[in-house]
């Protein structure tokens, strides 16, 4: 059973394949095109999983869009017609475009897979299992239960916003579900829009942002008692309800109305990369601490109503690690996974296994003894030697080649522990929003001055945004209050007590930045202003050679952890090809580029004569 999965026309389009039931590839389409969640139709990944699983389209069996078109045409109709006469203008620029996609979106899958390659359409079946149907198989169907409470968590699919579902053997039954205008992800993007972020790129900026905000203030407490008393109201199972007199996202251009929400906090809305103040950062904390409070009110209502012990997690809110990792403390669960490609990336993969697993009823075998059936989530493109030199070649780059990895990742951890930035090229792409030691930059995480370097000079982004810690798994409890494997920087927790430095008297009342580059840990480029990191173990299993380097790292340093961060600048795509890694390399301050058995050394390249602005050629994500 050959079945590919396609997420498209809203944000992340992405493909999956699958195998009878075993994962074969995934990945993004803005990897390929290099613009940043891109929502086109996924051409170049939908060639990549079928080269990779070396098929046509003529040989599969099904081809699965995420979501329900129809579903989501009379949602948006309903809507409008709910709130008339607000919205025309939005109404009358939508429609169009909704007519395209929406009601006519099979006839515009078929000419877009035509362009691909020319196939019967009567022998190979088309597919649309709901939207959170989608989220919900992504997660529970890779995962090592037999038996699972689900929880999804986005913006809004079709109608539903949030689902509670059960997951046994081969089977999903969805519960409860919240209903769209009432949203947690909604909620959560509205308030990254209000203080000067993205919607659905930048909410992790607001999660990184929270932190500095002053835990237990007065001011931190109003702004949460105006939150609960004006603009929603909370339930016992963590469903909620959403005032649209403060909501401009049913029918309108933004998220909020910003006059009202002037008012109620007392000051505008924050203009993108304008100074951040500290009541900015007192909302953000609002709002993260009462979105934790939700999503644990949910998983206590889905363990009620399953009686499982074990939690699978997916939608974009899963990607909210703080929360994750709140949850987990609860022990509201035994065992609580997350789908690494959380967001709608993995509704591609969500929905190619609801298909193999429910529409044709195949068995569903799980392994105890595997973590999940992601493999490490390195689903995407590798490249071969000649790749790695044909890029070389053309930009007569100079190179050292190791003869055997050994040799070559212990001179990285070398340069690493020498106070060099490395970018770190290995093996297979990875599906999701994470770098996860395939395609990532990394650093010495006692160096004090390293994540000062790595955003003003590498990443060219925000100073205050944090950099996560990749540590040999079994150390991980050595250096972090965390008991369970970690493996897709999804869950945030402590830096053991034993590791902090004790803050100044007069902490809280320094400047947001000072309180930045106040040194809190022996590893202070990973210890995020309240002592958290976003943990990702590494498990040799899965990606030996990223294993082999920071264990190479401890030998040197005694240190079981490296900085990781993303391979790319800010708004870029993270790199997928040679090539990317290269120009990634010569458009910024890095100093060492990694790629296979290949290591450039950044001062013997040849001048880089290209001109660069990466703030004309990538938005601020």
């Amino acid at each position: 059973m050959k079945i590919l999965g396609i997420s498209a026309f809203y944000h992340d389009s992405a493909a999956a394949i699958i195998e009878n039931g075993e994962i074969i590839a995934a990945a993004q389409e803005e990897r390929f095109t290099r613009k940043k969640h891109d929502p086109a139709f996924p051409t170049n990944a939908v060639k990549f999983c079928l080269e990779y699983a070396g098929l046509s389209l003529s040989q599969l069996d099904a081809i699965v869009f995420y979501d329900k078109p129809l579903l989501k045409m009379e949602r948006l109709l309903e809507t409008y017609y709910a709130f008339s006469p607000k919205g025309l203008r939005s109404f009358l620029t939508a429609i169009p475009v909704w007519l395209k996609e929406k009601m006519f979106l099979k006839k515009m899958l078929y000419t877009e897979l035509f362009e691909i390659e020319k196939f019967d359409k009567k022998k190979v079946k088309l597919l649309f299992p709901e939207h959170h149907l989608s989220h919900a198989a992504s997660a529970f169907y890779p995962s090592s239960y037999d038996d699972a409470a689900i929880l999804t968590l986005d913006g809004v699919g079709e109608w539903a916003t949030a689902s509670i579902g059960h997951g046994k053997g081969n089977k999903i039954e969805i519960l409860k579900e919240l209903k769209f205008p009432h949203s947690l992800g909604l909620l959560y993007s509205a308030f990254t829009y209000f203080l000067g972020f993205k919607v659905n790129s930048g909410e992790y900026k607001l999660m990184g942002l929270a932190p500095y905000g002053r835990h237990g203030s007065k001011e931190v407490d109003e702004y949460k008692k105006i939150i609960k008393e004006q603009l929603i109201k909370i339930y016992d199972d963590g469903s909620l309800w959403l005032d649209q007199n403060y909501f401009n996202y049913a029918t309108g251009l933004r998220m909020v109305y910003d006059d009202k929400w002037e008012k109620l906090f007392g000051f505008p809305r924050r203009d993108a990369e304008t100074l951040l103040e500290q009541h900015h950062c007192d909302l953000g904390l609002a709002i993260q601490e009462i979105t934790e409070e939700i999503v644990i009110l949910m998983a206590k209502e889905a363990k009620k109503i399953t009686g499982s012990e074990n939690l699978v997690m997916a939608g974009g809110v899963a990607l909210n690690c703080v929360a994750n990792g709140k949850l987990q403390k609860a022990n509201i669960f035994k065992n609580v996974y997350i789908q690494p490609a959380a967001g709608d990336a993995g509704g591609a993969l969500g929905a190619a296994l609801a298909a193999h697993f429910i529409t044709f009823d195949q068995e569903r075998t799980t392994n105890s003894s595997k973590l999940d059936a992601m493999e490490g989530s390195y689903l995407g493109p590798r490249f071969s030697d000649l790749d790695i030199e044909l890029t070389a070649k053309k930009y007569k780059a100079h190179y050292e080649h190791f003869e055997n990895f050994e040799s070559l990742s212990s001179k990285t951890a070398e340069l690493i522990a020498d106070g060099n930035v490395i970018g770190w090229f290995q093996g297979r792409m990875e599906f999701g929003p994470r770098a996860l030691g395939a395609r990532s930059i990394l650093g010495d995480p006692r160096n004090p001055e390293m994540q000062k370097k790595l955003n003003l000079k590498i990443k060219y982004r925000e100073g205050f945004r944090p950099f996560a810690p990749s540590v040999l798994a079994e150390d991980v409890s050595e250096y972090f209050e965390c008991e369970t494997p970690s493996p897709y920087m999804l869950l945030v927790h402590g830096v053991q007590e034993s590791r902090r430095n004790q803050t100044p008297e007069n902490y809280e009342a320094l400047p947001m930045m000072e309180k930045l580059y106040f040194l809190r840990s022996d590893l202070p480029s990973i210890t995020h202003i309240d002592y958290s990191a976003r943990i990702q173990t590494v498990h040799e299993e899965t990606n030996p050679r990223y294993y082999q380097l920071i264990s190479d790292f401890k030998q040197n340093t005694g240190v079981g952890v490296v900085v990781n961060t993303s391979f790319n600048v800010r708004g870029e795509p993270i790199v997928c090809t040679p090539e990317d890694a290269y120009r990634c390399l010569m458009r910024t301050e890095m100093d060492y580029l990694v790629v296979g058995d290949y290591l450039f050394d950044k001062t013997k390249q040849p001048e880089w004569l290209e001109k660069d602005n990466w703030k004309e050629e990538f938005v601020l994500d």
